[in-house]
């Protein structure tokens, strides 16, 4: 049997006469960081809880990209095949909001990826929001973002998390955190949480109600363990 593959931005083209309507400055601009390895519901997850604001009325909705450090095909852990919209070595949208997802290699070699992480740590100075899951908080963590914040990550993964950041203050049984302008999630299905979280914050709590409903998920925060560092 031949294996399936297909390219995770044609959803993008099958919206663009939507976005096309709006400048730049009406959007949020979320980039998604991709390398391969990259596992799928980490970034699917979020991806599909802030493309869906665009479908919303009267809100400053999110226009969402994929980031890569250059522009050939990026294999996930699970072998979807995916085309970036963007390297960070050239030219790419201001980043309001940047996600890095998990992926196969933030405990080790990705980390040692320093052009990778200086992207990340020079991106977060003017970004809004910067968010993970799962073992994207490691390659956060690397860049030096948390340091001063608290924050959480894969549970498995969290003594592992402690080992190499002794320094930072880490949550643990909680689906993710918020400190500053940095939230930090458990990932796996629970990344959707921490991303109707943050559409909460910006658009309130009955335009999140509606993304969640239209996604099946039942979207209650008072019912997520969570973590706010005021």
């Amino acid at each position: 049997m031949k294996k399936l593959y297909f390219l995770f931005t044609v959803s993008c083209f099958c919206i663009n006469s939507i976005i096309s309507q709006k400048s730049a400055d009406d959007q949020y601009q979320v980039a998604f960081l991709i390398m391969d390895g990259v596992y799928n519901t980490e970034l699917t997850a979020p991806f599909d809880i802030f493309q869906h604001t665009i479908f919303r009325d009267s809100i400053k909705s999110m226009n969402t990209f994929l980031i890569a450090k250059d522009m050939d095909i990026v294999t996930s852990f699970e072998g979807i095949r995916i085309l970036p919209d963007y390297s960070y070595k050239k030219e790419y949208p201001k980043i309001d909001i940047l996600v890095v997802p998990s992926a196969e290699h933030h405990l080790d070699t990705d980390l040692d990826d320093e052009e990778m992480i200086e992207f990340v740590r020079n991106t977060a100075k003017d970004a809004q929001y910067v968010t993970s899951h799962c073992d994207g908080a490691f390659v956060l963590a690397k860049a030096g973002l948390l340091d001063g914040h608290a924050s959480t990550t894969f549970p498995s993964d969290i003594q592992k998390y402690k080992e190499m950041f002794p320094n930072l203050e880490v949550i643990s049984d909680v689906l993710f955190v918020h400190d500053g302008k940095y939230i930090t999630s458990a990932g796996g299905a629970k990344s959707f949480e921490a991303s109707l979280y943050l559409a909460e914050v910006l658009y309130g709590k009955k335009i999140a109600d509606r993304l969640a409903k239209g996604l099946v998920i039942d979207w209650n925060l008072d019912n997520v363990a969570h973590k706010v560092i005021d």
